[in-house]
C-alpha cells in the first residue's frame, strides 16, 4: 500500500519521544478527570451559589494540594477564591476553574423537566461543576510532567468563584494574581465543540433598590409611596432606552422583590440589571443613562433610591496565536460519541427543545474566530493583562441552551462527563505545547501587545470597591441615604 507525504510526516511525528510525551500528558489529564469525576458530582448536587461555594472550592484546593500543589486560599478578599501552583520559573502557565450555580434552575438528571426536592434551589445551568474539575485535571497532569522533570516552568490553577454576575475575576486581576503569568487557558461547558479568538460582551451590573413608604392600598393609598412603582417606572425606562443605544446593546434585568401583598403598598423593592455591549467603553457610557432611569423612577414615585454598584467585566481581548494551538488540539483529540443510552437520553431531551440539531455535530470542531460571543464573562479582565484563549467543549446535549434545566440535567450524567474529559485532555495538550515551545508564547506576547496597542487595563470597579461577596443574598431593606 502506498503511504502519501502527509500520511508519512505523521507517522514520523508521532514516533517523536517530544510527541510521545504529549501524549502521555493528553491521557493523564483524561486518567484524572475519570478519577476526579466524583468530585464533579458533588459539586454538580451542591450547586452553591456566587461567593458561597465553600464546599466546592475546599473539593478544588483540597485536591490540588493533595497532589502536591502549593494552595493559597481565600485570594483577593474572597473566601472562595484560590490559587493553586506546583513548579518553579518560567512560564508560568495558568489555567483557571470556575463552581457557581444559577438561581432557580434546580434539576434532576433527567431528560424532562423534574425539579429536585433538596438544594437551595441552584442549578449548575453553566457547568461550572465540569469548568473547575475538568481545569484541575489538566493541571495535575502538566505537574506530574513538570514533576518529571519533562517539561520546566509553572502551572498554576486559579479557583475562580462567582463567575455568574459577581466579576470575581475582576477583583482577582486587579489584586495582581496574575500579572506574572505568561499565558492563561479557560475553557466552557457547551453544546458544541468550538475554538479561535472569539471575544464576548463587555458588562456592568448593579442592583437598584427603591424605599418607600407603606399603606393600605385601599383604605390609604394617598398616604403610601410605592417602591414597586418605582422600580416598574425604571423598567420601562430601560425599555424605551434601547431604542437609542448602539448596535448590539443588551439591556435586560429581573425584579428580586416587589412587594409581599396586593393590598400593602410596597414600601422596598429591588431590581437587577445588566448593561452590555462588545467594547467596555460603550458599556461605561450607557451605565449614567440606565442611572437616570432608576433616578427618574424615585423622583416620579417620591421614593428612595439605593444603588449598588456590583461592578464591571471586560471583553476578552482575543489571541489568535494561542486560538490556532487550542483549536489545532481540540480538532485532533475530539472523539466524542454517545453510547445507545446516551443517545436515547438526547433524543428524548431534544423533544423539549423549539429546534433540533444533529447528534452527529459533537464530531465537528466549530471555528468562531474573529466572532464575539453574546454572552459575558469575567475572563475578560484577565484577557488584558496576560495573553488568554478558551474554547468550548460539548458537555450538553446539541441544541441545548445555556442556563437552562436542559443542561443542568446534562451536566449530571455522562453526556456532562465526556465532554468535561474532552476538555481536561485539550487543555492539557495546550499547555504541553506552550511548555515545550518558547517561540510560541513569545508569538502570544507579541501580538497581545500588538492588540493593546498602548491601551491601559482599567478594571471598570469603584475605586477600593471591594467583592460582592453578599450579591446572591436575599434583597435587603436597609441602605444608606
Amino acid at each position: 500500500m502506498r503511504t502519501t507525504l502527509p500520511a508519512l510526516i505523521s507517522l514520523v511525528l508521532l514516533s517523536t519521544p517530544a510527541f510521545a510525551q504529549k501524549d502521555l500528558t493528553v491521557k493523564a489529564a483524561a486518567s484524572h478527570a475519570e478519577a476526579n469525576w466524583p468530585i464533579a458530582l458533588k459539586i454538580w448536587n451542591w450547586a452553591e451559589p456566587g461567593y458561597q461555594e465553600k464546599k466546592s472550592a475546599a473539593a478544588l484546593a483540597d485536591a490540588a494540594e493533595k497532589a502536591g500543589f502549593a494552595v493559597k486560599r481565600g485570594v483577593a478578599g474572597i473566601p472562595t477564591a484560590f490559587v493553586a501552583e506546583f513548579g518553579t520559573g518560567k512560564p508560568i502557565v495558568g489555567i483557571l476553574g470556575e463552581y457557581d450555580a444559577l438561581p432557580e434552575l434546580t434539576q434532576d438528571a433527567a431528560p424532562f423537566r423534574k425539579q429536585r426536592d433538596e438544594g437551595n434551589g441552584y442549578g449548575h445551568a453553566c457547568g461550572h461543576h465540569l469548568f473547575g474539575v475538568a481545569s484541575l485535571s489538566a493541571s495535575l497532569a502538566v505537574a506530574e510532567q513538570i514533576k518529571a522533570g519533562k517539561i520546566a516552568g509553572t502551572v498554576r490553577f486559579y479557583g475562580c468563584p462567582a463567575e455568574e454576575g459577581g466579576a470575581a475575576k475582576a477583583f482577582m486581576t486587579r489584586a495582581g494574581l496574575f500579572a506574572d503569568c505568561d499565558t492563561v487557558l479557560h475553557w466552557h461547558p457547551a453544546s458544541r465543540n468550538a475554538a479561535g479568538d472569539q471575544s464576548c460582551l463587555a458588562r456592568i451590573a448593579v442592583k437598584f433598590r427603591f424605599h418607600g413608604v407603606a399603606s393600605h392600598a385601599a383604605g390609604s393609598p394617598e398616604k403610601g409611596r410605592s417602591a414597586l412603582d418605582a422600580l416598574e417606572l425604571t423598567s420601562h425606562a430601560s425599555e424605551l432606552l434601547r431604542e437609542h443605544c448602539p448596535d448590539f446593546t443588551r439591556i435586560h434585568h429581573t425584579i428580586t422583590s416587589g412587594g409581599g401583598a396586593p393590598n400593602v403598598v410596597p414600601e422596598f423593592a429591588e431590581g437587577f440589571f445588566y448593561v452590555r455591549h462588545p467594547k467596555a467603553e460603550v458599556v461605561q457610557k450607557l451605565y449614567p443613562r440606565l442611572l437616570k432611569c432608576a433616578q427618574g423612577g424615585a423622583l416620579a414615585t417620591e421614593t428612595r433610591l439605593e444603588v449598588v454598584y456590583l461592578g464591571g467585566t471586560m471583553e476578552i481581548l482575543p489571541n489568535d496565536t494561542l486560538a490556532r494551538t487550542t483549536r489545532k488540539n481540540l480538532t485532533a483529540i475530539n472523539d466524542l460519541r454517545y453510547d445507545a443510552e446516551e443517545t436515547k437520553f438526547a433524543l428524548r431531551l431534544q423533544e423539549t427543545f423549539p429546534d433540533k440539531a444533529a447528534l452527529d455535530s459533537l464530531g465537528k470542531v466549530d471555528d468562531v474566530s474573529g466572532k464575539t460571543g453574546m454572552g459575558s464573562t469575567d475572563v475578560g479582565d484577565v484577557s488584558w493583562v496576560v495573553p488568554t484563549t478558551g474554547f468550548s467543549t460539548a458537555c450538553w446535549v446539541p441544541g441545548t441552551q445555556a442556563h437552562s434545566w436542559q443542561a443542568v440535567a446534562c451536566g449530571g450524567t455522562t453526556i456532562g462527563k465526556k465532554g468535561m474529559t474532552l476538555a481536561a485532555r485539550t487543555l492539557a495538550a495546550t499547555a504541553y505545547d506552550l511548555y515545550a515551545d518558547p517561540a510560541l508564547v513569545a508569538a502570544a506576547k507579541e501580538e497581545h501587545r500588538q492588540r493593546l496597542a498602548g491601551r491601559k487595563y482599567t478594571p471598570m470597579l469603584d475605586k477600593d470597591q471591594k467583592p460582592p461577596l453578599d450579591y446572591r443574598d436575599p434583597p435587603k431593606r436597609g441602605g444608606k441615604e
